[in-house]
């Protein structure tokens, strides 16, 4: 690279970096999932998905799933009702709740070491099979079920989500996003700006169109 031509202009035009941290548990994580693209392909961003473990989380912050949580819970399953319809997503919430992150984060990241586009196209068929169709996609089987319907092989993916190697990533990539900052879902780091919630999709589009504030 030529430094003297490079510079601030350089830095400029390389395409901007979204971070997407998710929960395969999180309804408000599930919504986010269905918007973020569109906002990252507006400006031209860079968007990197990645799965997190709020169980692990909540180990290091003292939290716990917002339904679960006296008075905040009513107001939680209403409201992500409410948001759904707000942006037009269908939306159930599942009878089992919240599930394991487990199994899917695995088949996400076995599948987006193979192909990117893939493990997206996976994420959100699992996002909706959870929300929409009330597939338990914390079991192995519900996972592995969601994965064949996007044409994902079952076998190499089963073993692939028991190998040493995607448990140690898993574990990593959990470890890796608290090092961050993160420590709920969704979360947004937007050129290593933080926001945190799917309320706070907005406020991404607005710091991409503007630069900031």
């Amino acid at each position: 690279m030529d430094h003297d031509a490079g510079g601030a202009a350089g830095t400029r035009q390389r395409p901007r970096l979204i971070d997407f941290y998710f929960d395969f548990s999180s309804p408000y994580g599930y919504l986010s999932s269905e918007r973020i693209e569109r906002i990252a392909a507006r400006h031209g961003c860079v968007l990197r998905w990645h799965p997190i473990l709020l169980g692990v989380v909540f180990k290091r912050t003292g939290g716990a799933p917002l339904p679960s949580q006296p008075l905040k819970g009513d107001y939680a399953l209403h409201d992500f009702a409410r948001t759904a319809r707000l942006h037009g997503i269908e939306y159930r919430m599942p009878t089992r709740f919240p599930v394991s992150g487990v199994p899917p984060s695995r088949a996400f990241l076995w599948v987006a070491n193979r192909d990117a586009d893939a493990a997206v196209a996976l994420a959100k068929a699992l996002y909706r099979a959870y929300f929409i169709d009330d597939v338990d996609i914390g079991s192995v089987e519900g996972t592995v079920q969601v994965a064949r319907s996007v044409g994902v092989e079952c076998e190499p993916l089963e073993r692939g989500m028991e190998s040493a190697e995607v448990k140690a990533q898993l574990k990593a990539e959990v470890d890796a996003a608290m090092v961050a900052g993160v420590f709920g879902s969704p979360f947004f780091l937007v050129d290593g700006e933080p926001f945190w919630g799917d309320d706070r999709v907005e406020q991404v589009d607005r710091w991409l169109a503007t630069g900031g504030w």
